[in-house]
């Protein structure tokens, strides 16, 4: 412990050398946190992969809908009614007997 003691004082006897010290390590401190590759930087791409990765959960539930959607038209499971829905919608047609109640939501 007393060598650093005696390191340290004569760092401190040398006033030069104490300042360039304290100069590199203020070079090193602003550039730890404000560098390219600092730690603002880190906390910038951490909020950005968060986005990414939101986004990318968002469009696998939306792909999974439009697989579903897909595998109920196919030929070997067809849903009669999803398939006259959609012929309905397409055409933009309704039979004779029928009344349309307008949506919104319609089509997604």
């Amino acid at each position: 412990m007393s060598k650093i003691a005696d390191i340290l004082s004569k760092i401190k006897s040398s006033s030069g050398l104490f300042i360039i010290l304290v100069l590199v390590f203020i070079y090193f401190a602003f550039y730890a946190v404000k560098g390219e590759r600092g730690l603002i930087r880190y906390i910038h791409l951490s909020k950005e992969v968060e986005r990414a990765r939101l986004l990318s959960e968002k469009y696998a539930a939306e792909k999974s809908t439009w697989d579903n959607k897909v595998k109920r038209l196919s030929s070997e499971n067809l849903d009669l009614d999803l398939l006259d829905r959609q012929a309905r919608l397409v055409l933009n047609m309704v039979g004779q007997k029928e009344f349309v109640i307008l949506d919104s939501d319609i089509g997604e």
